[in-house]
């Protein structure tokens, strides 16, 4: 099994950034659209943490399963499952869906892929 201890330890963090944000921001920017991008930089510290993954597999697999999601949230997937009163599947699966949160999944892999190259690079000199 893989384990990467500065991912986990990142993801953690990253976690508590983001039920800050659903806790206590009530705007029209970090919330939607912000918060959608860190989740995805969230399922990737994840995916890195415990996957053999490499940097870009895991990146589009973050993205891919944010995708998923979304169009879960399309197609009424909480109420299917019976998890419309469950807070923390609202949390984790999201409540309502928003073309404009494809925009933020993107940019969320980007920022990802970005700031791991700038590390790897940094890392190599």
């Amino acid at each position: 099994m893989t384990f990467r201890l500065p991912y986990a330890l990142a993801a953690i963090a990253l976690f508590a950034v983001e039920i800050a944000i659903a806790l206590f921001v009530h705007d029209r920017i970090i919330r939607p659209h912000i918060g959608d991008s860190l989740a995805v930089a969230l399922l990737y510290l994840a995916l890195r943490a415990v996957t053999p993954l490499r940097i870009t597999p895991a990146a589009m697999l973050a993205l891919g399963i944010a995708i998923a999601i979304e169009f879960g949230q399309l197609f009424g997937l909480i109420g299917a499952l019976g998890l419309s009163g469950n807070v923390a599947a609202r949390f984790l699966l999201g409540a309502g869906f928003d073309p404009l949160d494809f925009i933020a999944y993107v940019a969320g892999a980007l920022v990802v892929l970005t700031v791991e190259s700038m590390r790897t690079d940094q890392a190599t000199r």
